[in-house]
């Protein structure tokens, strides 16, 4: 039956004696049941009858109209229209309880978020969900109060440790990195409990997607779990793509606005954010200072390399094979999130592929084949070959450049598996188109690149601006840099090679081993011989990407000749 209109005129209490509101039982006295005085003075807490105390754990929808007793810390206070929802956390979950002064009158105003209370309650279901309806309430004393906070917290504590698996496979560097995947995940596994939503941010590829929808499939069910409820996973837990190659201050001040506009809105606390395939950078760096400031703290799980590590001090935890003596080129950040996210969910599903692929995608094959090949050996056993995964990646990397910041939460779980059939349909369509594209891309490379010998090292330079048609197109100019570095090794045997994709304000870079190349050097060399090009950059020792003053474009590619030749062998 659906409600009818409230009108204040025509209101009486005995209208909800009749059991003419939805979701009140028809028995209510409300003076009664919520132990005020004539006076509206608040009374003691006296339980009404004998009923049992119960954790919210073991409250169930088989309960329902069973009267208890709870105690636990309010969390969140929401005002409806009807009753005001306190969201109350108990040390092994937290439950919704309602009560009702009249429609859109705040009840219980002596409650206040952070207050620890004991109350009696009628358990009901609303919209499916397991809640409590407010027979009576009193406040704690700030000693109870302090003691049951102690016990929450430490309980909490105990819930968020994680039985760490065995790794998916053998590896040293994952062995030194496994202490601060145990702390990560108990991080974010507290964050979960404590009712705290979580941001995922990632890189805009597919090495980055992969991580980021590792992460997702962990935490989604035990956030859905934590909070008995499939909604909570929209409003604690968002993935959302970096456009840039770091987590850079516009992505934290959006994140932070959303945040601060939730807290005072809803009452959410401040997120968590995991940034994964970024943040290792003195990039990221402003970005998670800016988020700390307002309350947030961050989680990096990266491989890129960098000179000096500058964000281990400003997170909870940061994990990059760098810091454990390797340079990013043996594991991918999917790989790593592959495995951390068995860390943070035993349970996970439909993840194993991932690390394949993603290794394959970042290219770790050629700095790591063996993890590689044993990740893909993996995949196979799930149904997935070599190329199923490569196409799968072409659409992640043509849809990712389509999509830029929206999140497209089911559409990625699509492209990722979920459903299976619709998977391979979506695959076996787009993937012909993106190649036909990347052909395309590549035929235009090739036709406008050029060759100079400079000592042995091949320098192949593309100008991007004046090649490739602009806004929109496809496939990127950063990847047709790497495929036609690629195919010039394939197609000539060049082997002592840099490319180099030149725009007015930025080179992408890719180079082999035997060119003794390192993007690191060649940004430290330029900032010294040219400070006032102000160049800033980063990725990998063989593949980046440098920015730098549009006036200074010469000097820089001046510069990089020399470096080249200085590095030759």
């Amino acid at each position: 039956m659906k409600n009818k209109k409230f009108d204040n005129k025509k209101f009486k209490k005995k209208d909800f004696n009749k059991g003419n509101k939805k979701n009140f039982s028809k028995d209510r006295d409300f003076h009664k049941d919520r132990g005020f005085s004539n006076d509206r003075k608040r009374e003691k807490f006296v339980p009404l009858g004998n009923e049992e105390e119960l954790t919210f754990k073991e409250i169930t929808s088989d309960l329902n109209k069973k009267r208890v007793q709870v105690m636990g810390t309010v969390g969140k206070i929401v005002q409806t229209k009807g009753p005001t929802i306190f969201v109350v956390t108990d040390s092994t979950g937290s439950l919704s309880l309602k009560g009702f002064e009249k429609p859109g009158d705040r009840s219980y105003p002596d409650i206040n978020e952070g207050d620890s209370i004991k109350a009696t309650i009628e358990i009901g279901e609303y919209n499916g969900e397991v809640e409590g309806e407010i027979k009576a309430l009193s406040k704690l004393t700030e000693e109870e109060h302090q003691k049951l906070t102690k016990k929450i917290l430490e309980e909490q504590k105990k819930r968020a440790k994680t039985q760490p698996p065995e790794f998916l496979i053998k590896s040293k560097i994952l062995d030194n990195l496994k202490s601060l995947f145990i702390k990560a995940a108990e991080e974010i596994r507290l964050a979960i409990i404590q009712q705290r939503p979580i941001i995922v941010r990632h890189h805009n590829d597919t090495d980055g997607y992969s991580s980021g929808f590792a992460l997702e499939r962990a935490i989604l069910p035990l956030i859905e779990k934590e909070q008995n409820s499939e909604k909570a996973g929209w409003e604690f837990f968002q993935r959302a793509p970096c456009a840039a190659p770091f987590y850079e201050i516009d992505d934290s001040i959006r994140d932070v606005a959303q945040s601060l506009r939730n807290e005072a809105k809803f009452s959410n606390k401040m997120p968590l954010v995991i940034i994964a395939d970024n943040g290792s950078s003195p990039e990221d760096l402003m970005a998670i200072k800016h988020a700390k400031v307002h309350g947030m703290d961050s989680i990096v799980i990266d491989h890129h390399f960098s000179s000096e590590d500058v964000i281990t001090k400003e997170v909870l935890t940061h994990i990059n094979p760098f810091l454990v003596g390797d340079d990013g080129s043996h594991f991918s950040a999917g790989m790593l999130c592959t495995e951390f996210a068995r860390f943070i969910n035993p349970e996970v599903k439909n993840i194993s592929q991932i690390a394949g692929m993603a290794g394959m995608a970042d290219r770790i094959d050629l700095g790591n084949p063996k993890a590689v090949e044993d990740y893909l050996k993996i995949a196979k056993k799930e149904g997935y070959s070599k190329e199923l995964l490569n196409d799968i990646a072409t659409v992640i990397d043509f849809v990712s450049a389509k999509i830029r910041f929206m999140e497209v939460r089911e559409y990625m779980e699509v492209i990722f598996g979920e459903p299976r059939e619709k998977q391979k349909e979506l695959v076996s369509l787009l993937a012909p188109h993106i190649k036909n594209l990347e052909k395309k891309g590549l035929a235009i490379s090739v036709a406008n690149a050029q060759q100079e010998l400079i000592k042995k090292t091949t320098f192949q330079t593309i100008d991007i601006d004046h090649t490739f048609p602009g806004f929109g197109f496809y496939p990127k100019p950063g990847m047709c840099v790497g495929m036609t570095h690629d195919d010039l090794q394939k197609t000539k045997k060049t082997t002592n090679l840099v490319s180099a994709g030149i725009m007015n304000t930025a080179i992408t870079l890719r180079a082999t081993d035997q060119a003794n190349f390192s993007v690191h050097d060649l940004i430290t060399l330029l900032n010294k011989k040219l400070p006032n090009a102000f160049v800033d950059g980063g990725g990998h020792k063989n593949a980046g990407s440098i920015t730098f003053l549009p006036n200074k474009k010469d000097d820089v590619v001046k510069i990089l000749r020399e470096f080249i030749r200085e590095r030759s062998k």
